[in-house]
């Protein structure tokens, strides 16, 4: 199969080797589990238990709000024992709406054994709808709710869905591990998506240095005509939508669109084992693989775990630390998030947890440019890294915007080759983060506009709807009076009449 290269892109040490051949652990339930109601891009989930509920394992533990959301459900069996804020697995550490569900030990599932359902029996919509139910969101780390991308199909013609094993970012073997292991699942998840969206033909794209999960996906899917494993080259960031498609299938996908634009719709791997065990099990999503390594994990491995647990619990789970981190990251080291201390808990987006050392980070002072162009020439989007970052010091969003702000998919590429240790892909997420800030106030002042000029209309309405009634009650008054007067003058008339 002919493949498509796409521009820039940089080839950062894997440093898989400690994890990619040690089988999947599964982690004991913890005594607690701390499960946030916004694990998804989009509305977050409004929850329907109180504090001293009984719930069992999978139960609906949050409903979903708006058209871009996802439920939550309980991981495992027991008791709310509070529904409050707690830290947020973000940089900020900010709190975020949170249940607190104390395990009973049980681990007691909310219906009896599930009797596996044709899932080629269903309808398209019947597909989207359980995967909806189940809280299925993109397993990858984005996070977008993968019932909303499998309706896409409704709105455009979609030939092609690509299954994504690219797992590009150092450190991260779960994918890896999961195509190894569980290569049948994924791929009658795959099937149930390419049904639910009437795709044509579906591509499983790995990644070269994986081969192990190459020959077990190539095996399961021997028979399967319309589904075809794809080897990529590993150069980083082929797990990106847009780059992978245009590997794939030489698309360009245009600026500010969708993979569904062209044609075409990404799931991760991930997703997909998900989607399987949500549409032929009826099981929501409640634990995912995360690979948990770095030099400072005395073991590193990959390990199932449930929504909602700690870091700490994870990280106890395998040995512990070695030495204390010099940073703990959330997700692979390009494009996760770092995070400042590890009470926080795994959710549905979480893919590593990388605890580093001061060696592995390597952290160098910032110097001035030296013109070199390593940037441009690394940039898979085709943009001027330079420019832009010179642009959001200078505090012009509008010129950042116009050289390509949107484009960047904060690969972090740029900021990996610079000789001078510039934080680029840092001042580009500093300047999202300000234009967002200001489109939020610009909408909170429209909307603040709109509610006065709505009150005012209202005030006025009232006003017209008073002077309305005072006039009316004029009138009715001038009426009674002018009645009275009539019937005083006609008994004046009748007494006359009578006394003539």
């Amino acid at each position: 199969m002919k493949l498509f290269r796409f521009r820039g892109g940089v080839h950062p040490e894997g440093r898989k080797e400690a994890t990619t051949h040690k089988p999947i652990q599964v982690m004991p339930m913890p005594k607690r589990l701390y499960i946030p109601v916004q694990q998804h891009i989009g509305a977050p989930a409004e929850p329907q238990v109180a504090i001293g509920d009984s719930v069992l394992k999978g139960q609906l533990l949050a409903h979903s709000q708006g058209a871009v959301s996802a439920p939550i459900h309980a991981p495992t069996s027991g008791c709310i024992v509070d529904i409050s804020d707690y830290p947020a697995p973000h940089p900020s550490g900010l709190p975020v709406r949170t249940v607190v569900l104390e395990s009973d030990g049980l681990d007691q599932w909310v219906d009896s054994p599930v009797v596996p359902l044709d899932p080629y029996n269903l309808s398209t919509d019947e597909i989207a709808v359980r995967v909806g139910a189940a809280g299925i969101v993109g397993m990858g780390g984005a996070t977008f709710p993968a019932a909303v991308k499998l309706k896409l199909g409704k709105r455009s013609k979609i030939d092609t869905l690509l299954i994504n094993g690219g797992e590009c970012e150092p450190y991260l073997t779960c994918d890896d591990r999961l195509m190894q292991e569980k290569p049948e699942a994924i791929i009658e998840g795959a099937r149930v998506m390419m049904r639910a969206i009437q795709a044509n033909q579906t591509f499983l794209v790995v990644e070269d240095n994986k081969p192990a999960a190459i020959a077990a996906l190539k095996k399961a899917c021997e028979r399967a005509a319309d589904i075809k494993v794809v080897v990529v080259p590993s150069r980083y960031p082929m797990g990106s939508e847009k780059h992978m498609i245009k590997t794939v299938t030489g698309k360009e996908v245009p600026a500010g669109g969708l993979g569904a634009d062209v044609g075409v719709l990404v799931h991760n791997m991930g997703t997909a084992y998900a989607v399987q065990h949500a549409v032929k099990l009826g099981r929501p999503l409640i634990s995912r693989v995360v690979t948990v390594g770095g030099g400072a994990v005395s073991q590193p491995q990959n390990v199932e775990v449930p929504v909602g647990a700690l870091l700490s619990d994870v990280i106890e789970f395998c040995g512990g630390l070695t030495e204390m981190p010099a940073r703990i990251i959330m997700g692979g080291p390009m494009m996760g998030q770092v995070i400042p201390y590890l009470q926080v808990p795994v959710v549905k987006g979480t893919s590593g947890i990388i605890a580093l050392t001061a060696d592995e980070i390597n952290q160098q002072t910032t110097m001035p440019c030296i013109r070199c162009g390593r940037c441009v020439e690394a940039c898979p989007c085709g943009l001027l890294p330079l420019q832009m970052a010179a642009q959001a010091r200078a505090g012009n969003l509008d010129n950042v915007v116009d050289l390509g702000l949107l484009d960047c998919v904060a690969c972090g590429c740029c900021s990996y080759v610079c000789p001078s240790h510039i934080p680029l892909v840092q001042y580009f997420n500093y300047a999202k983060g300000e234009l967002t800030a200001r489109q939020q106030a610009k909408h909170k002042s429209q909307e603040n506009k709109r509610l006065v000029e709505q009150k005012n209309e209202r005030l006025e309405r009232a006003r017209l709807a008073r002077e309305e009634a005072a006039a009316r009650r004029k009138a009715e008054a001038e009426a009674k009076k002018r009645a009275a007067e009539l019937e005083k003058a006609r008994k004046q008339a009748e007494k006359a009449a009578e006394s003539a």
